[in-house]
């Protein structure tokens, strides 16, 4: 799938009708499962990013070249439309125009900006958001450097939860008036707080990890909410299935004794095997019994 189909199928869930829950991807190998299972959509999110490339938790550490380096290996791995979170543009409005330069061109579908203030301030101890001008300009310098207008660009806020569900609106709307494909809201908890986000804005939402009181996904649907992101177990549960493994092989276990191991066949599927048999048979002549 070419990347314009990509962001075309990305821009059909925003403009659809129903609540999608994006697969949680972070290398080749996850977005290619993702893919076969049929998710309609990858969620590259930033921790789980941090997670895969530095092995380390989500303190904005991960740069943009390590972030879109290993968007374009997922491009290349799975034609699975990605929305990449960009976190706070890895730096000024500039830095924003740069990354945006080049997510579009490692291949992802589209990508969030958000608010936040990154890295964190010294000496707080809690989220803090940049100014809502400062914001707003981030915003429109990714919209400034899109070259290809399939790319989506989604505004991202955490007013929510760190300053007042009045200033979420109020940086929503801005970023609706300036251009923006949808708008990426967190910290929202309840019903009440996300009817009045639908009600003062047009555009479609996205949701990260709705709580329990939120997690409907016929009402999220009725609110506009397009896509809700639901955590990041994937990679959890391949740090669990590594651990196990070996700790069972340090213990002395022999390898036909290991349990919990991907089949012979799953690894031939998504590692392509079929298709690289053929292309060595077309290319390199060689033959396989």
């Amino acid at each position: 799938m070419a990347w314009r189909d990509r962001r075309g199928a990305l821009r059909a869930i925003l403009h659809g009708s129903a609540c999608v829950r994006p697969a949680s991807v972070y290398d080749a190998i996850s977005i290619r499962i993702a893919d076969d299972l049929g998710f309609e959509l990858g969620m590259f999110g930033g921790s789980v990013a941090s997670l895969a490339i530095l092995g380390d938790p989500d303190s904005a550490l991960i740069t943009l070249t390590e972030l879109s380096e290993q968007m374009r290996r997922m491009a290349r791995a799975a034609a699975l439309p990605v929305l990449v979170d960009a976190d706070h543009g890895y730096g000024n409005a500039l830095n924003v125009r740069r990354t945006v330069q080049e997510l579009e061109a490692a291949g992802a579908a589209g990508l969030t900006i958000e608010d936040t203030l990154l890295p964190q301030a010294y000496g707080a101890a809690e989220p803090q958001l940049i100014s809502r001008d400062e914001g707003l300009g981030k915003i429109k310098a990714a919209l400034d450097a899109r070259l290809d207008p399939s790319l989506v660009i989604v505004g991202r806020t955490g007013a929510c939860a760190i300053s007042s569900l009045d200033d979420a609106i109020a940086r929503a709307v801005a970023y609706e008036a300036a251009g923006v494909d949808a708008l990426f809201f967190t910290g929202v908890k309840t019903r009440d707080q996300l009817a009045a986000i639908s009600a003062a804005t047009t555009l479609p939402i996205v949701f990260g990890s709705p709580p329990a009181e939120l997690a409907d996904w016929d009402y999220l649907a009725e609110q506009r909410v397009r896509i809700a992101v639901q955590g990041h177990a994937p990679i959890a549960a391949a740090t669990e299935a590594v651990h196990k493994t070996l700790s069972a092989i340090r213990a002395g276990a022999a390898p036909k004794q290991l349990t919990g191991l991907a089949t012979a066949e799953l690894m031939n599927r998504v590692t392509r095997s079929d298709l690289v048999e053929e292309r060595e048979a077309q290319f390199l002549g060689l033959a396989r019994e």
